[in-house]
């Protein structure tokens, strides 16, 4: 199992995008003293999952680092290590289960994080021994739980211990996952997003153009916007205005995308819902401002499917939407995903799939 090593660093994490409930509140009252041999703290970090998850751990990390806690990439030289795990399917609830038992084995003081934090009943019987279990977007109490484990040092002086404005980053340099939003409104029935990161909370749009202005300053090149709903970004502000650089944008992806286009890098967008919204960003594309790269996950193109996992179900609609696209944009790349051996489908479902993904 890796233990992510930062190579660079920056000022504090952007604001949060939501703030569940704290299941260890334990956690909040301890203020255990501070380290007086000299040495600073050291953590191990092991992150899994997805980019979102990524995300959570650059932003933990820059408040430890901004804190004096050095991160170490050995087990047996960490005073204490961060597990953030993934829940989303079995496969990689069982991945998560030996990460912490890996790093309990090898150094034997855990705090557990991220998305199946949530189950903490199921951590704590395959692993009663970790110090804390927290969820997903409870970078507080992850730090909370990181400073009763292995105190920071007393004389920690945050003007010594500068960290660049970008923040820890844990992808190479060239490129950043710049996270707008947390949270999903949609209810599709095979997903459980929803139940382990609320609803959809989105980021200040001048906070995201701010970081992303860091980000570029920090010498990326590609911005990887991402979010679990990128297309609804904004909804839950009703596209309230924000501003950067003295200017009103409205906290809506299209704004976002223009504005971002100032900054002279790449930006390509994951995890887009396929809203009759995407067709405006489609001419930033064509126009060079915005990569003509769309991740959209469509599932599947059987009506009777879609139903079933509450998706949309218009898909000869959205046949007609990507050449509308692609006639814009001849350049357009779409990559997506798709579900087969859905419970109830058929070998007619499966082959309209195939069909569909032909004609589109």
């Amino acid at each position: 199992m890796e233990i992510l090593e930062t190579s660079r660093a920056g000022k504090g994490p952007h604001s949060p995008a939501g703030k569940p409930a704290d299941p260890n509140p334990a956690l909040a009252t301890a203020a255990p003293a501070g380290r007086t041999d000299g040495r600073a703290p050291r953590v191990g970090f092991v992150s899994l999952g997805c980019p979102k998850a990524l995300a959570d751990s650059e932003r933990t990390l820059t408040q430890l680092r901004t804190e004096g806690y050095e991160v170490t990439p050995e087990y047996n030289d960490a005073d204490v290590v961060v597990v953030n795990t993934c829940g989303f399917i079995d496969s990689a609830k069982a991945e998560s289960l030996d990460a912490i038992g890996e790093a309990l084995a090898e150094n034997g003081k855990v705090i557990v994080t991220g998305c199946m934090g949530v189950e903490e009943s199921v951590i704590r019987d395959v692993h009663p021994s970790v110090l804390a279990v927290t969820g997903p977007q409870q970078y507080e109490q992850v730090v909370r739980a990181v400073h009763t484990a292995a105190p920071p040092r007393q004389d920690h002086n945050p003007y010594v211990d500068l960290v660049p404005p970008q923040g820890v980053k844990l992808t190479p340099r060239h490129y950043a996952y710049l996270k707008i939003s947390e949270g999903c409104n949609h209810r599709c029935s095979f997903c459980i997003i929803p139940s382990m990161r609320g609803n959809l909370v989105s980021r200040p749009v001048g906070d995201v153009l701010n970081e992303a202005e860091r980000l570029v300053k920090a010498g990326v090149k590609e911005l990887l916007v991402i979010s679990q709903d990128t297309s609804a970004y904004g909804v839950d502000l009703k596209y309230r205005s924000g501003f950067w650089n003295g200017r009103p944008v409205k906290t809506r992806m299209t704004e976002m995308c223009d504005a971002l286009s100032e900054l002279g890098v790449w930006t390509r967008l994951h995890y887009v819902y396929p809203y009759p919204s995407v067709d405006d960003i489609i001419p930033l594309m064509a126009d060079g401002r915005v990569l003509p790269y769309l991740d959209i996950p469509f599932q599947h193109a059987s009506p009777r499917i879609l139903k079933a996992m509450k998706r949309p179900a218009f898909e000869d609609k959205t046949v007609a939407r990507i050449h509308q696209w692609r006639a814009a944009c001849p350049d357009l790349t779409i990559r997506s995903t798709f579900i087969v051996g859905f419970p109830g489908e058929t070998e007619e479902d499966f082959q309209y799939l195939l069909d569909w993904m032909t004609e589109a």
